[in-house]
């Protein structure tokens, strides 16, 4: 017993670690760029990365579970436009109330969720191949429904407008990132239930070793698919997120979402090949991401950069999963 509860414990520690390290590396990042450019400290500025981090965050909190199983979820970027898409026609074109655009949009995203976890849990399709199958379902779907024209939610002011609120709400002269809130609290409910339920404790056995996990007796194939149903579950409600912050959603878009997502998440922490991470780690992924997003054009950088540098940090994050790995291996060898 004693030798098995080290190597757990000095996993748990080393991920606590990193989360510690990612949040350095976030503060790092704002000092710098407040420093290189004046204008990046001015509050607009900080809206705008909190603005562009919410659906980017709820994609990432979703994706972490697929991720966790040893899979991933590629069709989150697309589908987040599609269902966009779906529910903003319902609300401009067919009159339906935004609770209703909203709603549906969720529920779209449910279905695609649900869809890839019976194609990867139950068909045992490779979750790359199946959930690039359903990017490209969610892409051309969106499109054809509105017949590849771009879709306005009611802007500021107007009726039906109120979901703009809930992320950025206006007192007085000031603009306050709501959005921020909520997306915090989601962080804190799928942590409870990444370390704290059977959906996430399953999934952690399922990408730690599948065989394992089925011959321990759990419902792999149930857990399996919940992991996707919660990554378009999020997908959802970042589609929510994306239209109550941008202007207008143009169809054919959202393809490179979902690698700014899946980045995050490895960033903070989340094993490349499954078995570990937290919802909290993947948020300050994020963070590193946008940060890179939005501060290096006040520098002079082209956004192309943004790539470039977080490709490099993604191949750090990876080589330190590998490390990770070995050395509990080496750990639990002792």
């Amino acid at each position: 017993m004693g030798k098995n509860d080290t190597p757990n414990k000095s996993i748990v520690a080393r991920l606590g670690g990193q989360k510690v390290i990612v949040l350095l590396v976030v503060v790092a990042l704002f000092a710098f760029f407040s420093i290189a450019s004046p204008n990046f400290r001015k509050y607009n500025t900080v809206l705008s990365i909190l603005d562009y981090s919410y659906y980017i965050a709820l994609m990432a909190i979703g994706v972490t579970f697929p991720l966790i199983t040893g899979g991933v979820d590629l069709s989150i970027g697309t589908g987040l436009i599609c269902y966009s898409l779906v529910g903003g026609y319902l609300v401009v074109h067919k009159g339906c109330p935004t609770i209703v655009g909203i709603l549906v949009a969720i529920a779209f995203g449910l279905v695609i969720g649900l869809l890839n976890g019976l194609l990867v849990a139950l068909m045992d399709l490779p979750p790359f191949m199946a959930t690039l199958c359903t990017c490209m379902i969610t892409r051309g779907l969106g499109a054809l429904i509105v017949n590849r024209l771009g879709i306005s939610w009611p802007t500021t002011g107007s009726e039906g407008s109120w979901f703009r609120d809930i992320f950025k709400a206006t007192i007085g002269d000031m603009k306050v990132p709501l959005g921020f809130l909520w997306v915090v609290l989601l962080v804190a409910l799928m942590a409870f239930v990444l370390n704290h339920t059977p959906i996430g404790r399953y999934a952690i056995a399922i990408g730690s070793n599948k065989e394992a996990a089925v011959l321990s007796g759990i419902n792999v194939k149930f857990y399996h698919t919940m992991a996707y149903v919660i990554s378009g579950l999020f997908a959802g409600l970042a589609a929510v997120a994306y239209s109550a912050v941008f202007a207008t959603v143009q169809p054919g878009t959202g393809a490179g979402f979902e690698l700014e997502a899946i980045g995050g998440a490895i960033i903070g922490g989340v094993s490349a090949t499954g078995g570990a991470g937290s919802i909290e780690g993947s948020l300050l992924g994020v963070f590193v991401i946008c940060l890179l997003k939005t501060g290096l054009p006040y520098i002079g950088l082209q956004a192309n950069w943004q790539q470039i540098i977080t490709g490099l940090v993604l191949i750090g994050a990876v080589l330190v999963d590998i490390l990770k790995k070995k050395r509990s291996g080496e750990l639990k060898a002792a």
